[in-house]
């Protein structure tokens, strides 16, 4: 059931936009049950599944929300105005299905005298097949999320496609690492997080509310192997677990580096190295939690980010997992 095709499947048509990650963590935290010690939820949302230990707490931290619409006002015809939570892909949302978390379905379209180039959030909207607003209001409130309806499906070559594959591939691999790290030498905390998408809010209060030793943040990262890619030095699909030196929130604690690299030679775990510009993860706000906590990543090349049809493959994630099993299964000494 851990495996990482059976859990995203059985995540498909929870609803997780920001701000409404509950139903999810609920799920996450039925499979979680028989590996932890303690299960809570904070005040913002957040999962902490704690695995006891005796050595220096650990936080695993990967978010459970994802980017989507919220319906800000419905017009005289029938359509839902929409605002964009984190950043949907604008050219990905033009034609895409979404369900709203009441179920309710409808395609996303937008203004069609404005170029491509030119649409802002304000340029869209969701035809949910009202002949008017008084009946559109029947099925869609002011405030409801909604979510890309597309499914999951495997492709050729062990890839796998699908919406909100970032970051559910990341709790995925928090799930399996759980199942396999007991009687590590950490007292660990693995956060299943919110609001990551708009402004990685989740991470910051769980990690000053646990004040790790050091802490890995386990998300996506976007790979460079499509043609004429922007970041044509960034890792490819197929090439193993990211190790992640850098990106637009952090520089990677170099021990912690250091000591991932060394821990996926050592257990012959496929890696390559991430140096991103720009981006971020959970990394960033618990880096800078209380006096500072030495961060890295783990992170699983993904092609097509935020829109409703991400690419990963399967092979890239099972190495992270084993990575962080590995990593947090050894000792870790600052020097």
């Amino acid at each position: 059931m851990l495996d990482i095709v059976s859990l995203l499947k059985d995540w498909q048509g929870i609803g997780s936009v920001s701000g409404a990650e509950g139903a999810l963590g609920a799920r996450i935290a039925a499979l979680a049950a028989p590996y932890a010690d303690e299960i809570t939820t904070d005040a913002l949302g957040n999962l902490i599944v704690r695995q006891k230990g005796d050595g220096p707490r650990v936080m695993l931290s990967a978010h459970m929300d994802a980017v989507g619409l919220m319906a800000t006002h419905i017009d005289e015809a029938g359509f839902v105005r929409c605002a964009l939570i984190g950043a949907a892909s604008r050219r990905g949302l033009t034609g895409a299905p979404v369900r709203f978390d009441s179920g309710v379905l409808g395609v996303v379209a937008y203004d069609e005298k404005v170029a491509l180039k030119d649409r802002k959030a304000e340029h869209f909207y969701i035809d949910v097949g009202a002949a008017d607003r008084a009946e559109a209001l029947t099925r869609v409130a002011v405030g409801d999320r909604a979510s890309y309806a597309g499914g999951l499906f495997e492709m050729g070559g062990g890839y796998v496609a699908g919406p909100y594959l970032d970051d559910r591939l990341g709790c995925a691999v928090l799930l399996q690492a759980l199942s396999r790290t007991r009687g590590a030498p950490h007292d660990l905390y693995f956060v299943f997080s919110v609001q990551e998408e708009v402004g990685c809010r989740g991470a910051r209060t769980a990690a000053f509310a646990i004040d790790p030793a050091w802490a890995l943040a386990v998300d996506v990262t976007g790979a460079g192997d499509v043609p004429e890619a922007l970041g044509k030095g960034h890792c490819r699909l197929g090439g193993g677990a990211a190790v992640k030196l850098m990106d637009g929130s952090m520089i990677a604690h170099p021990t912690v580096v250091r000591h991932l690299e060394e821990t996926a030679q050592a257990e012959g775990v496929r890696w390559q190295s991430v140096a991103a510009s720009a981006g971020g993860t959970d990394a960033g706000p618990i880096h800078l939690s209380r006096g500072g906590v030495p961060s890295g990543g783990v992170g699983i090349p993904l092609r097509y980010t935020h829109s409703p049809t991400e690419v990963a493959a399967l092979a890239d994630a099972d190495a992270a997992a084993a990575l962080v099993t590995a990593a947090v299964g050894k000792p870790l000494a600052f020097r």
